[in-house]
């Protein structure tokens, strides 16, 4: 069983900055993904930024230029900073972690989620 946690979440004003971290803890092999994704009222979960561990990078459009999704590999921590804030970045924010369970057999889950709220 693994568990993610996100934490960071909070009001910041529009041209601000957040970190938000996302820690997994529990039984696995290896982490092979990690993934930001966002949810505002009334709209789908959206992909924010992925990075895999080989340390290659995904970034949704709205994200490229203002937001860094890093990892800590020793920590089984990742991170999403966010700059230059918009009202429309307003959302919840969830962790997947994709990792191994074994040799061939793998698994993802889902944190409970981070509100951020960017007020203009």
């Amino acid at each position: 069983q693994v568990q993610v946690v996100e934490s960071g979440g909070g009001l910041v004003q529009a041209g601000g900055s957040r970190r938000l971290s996302c820690a997994a803890s529990g039984i696995f092999f290896s982490i092979n993904a990690w993934g930001w994704y966002r949810q505002a009222p009334g709209n789908q979960r959206e992909l924010v930024a992925t990075v895999n561990s080989a340390g290659s990078t995904i970034y949704a459009d709205s994200a490229k230029g203002r937001f860094t999704i890093s990892r800590d590999s020793a920590k089984n921590t990742a991170y999403l900073q966010m700059n230059s804030l918009k009202p429309e970045d307003t959302a919840v924010y969830y962790c997947n972690v994709g990792y191994r369970t074994g040799r061939t057999t793998g698994s993802s889950t889902w944190g409970q989620g981070t509100q951020v709220t960017v007020s203009s």
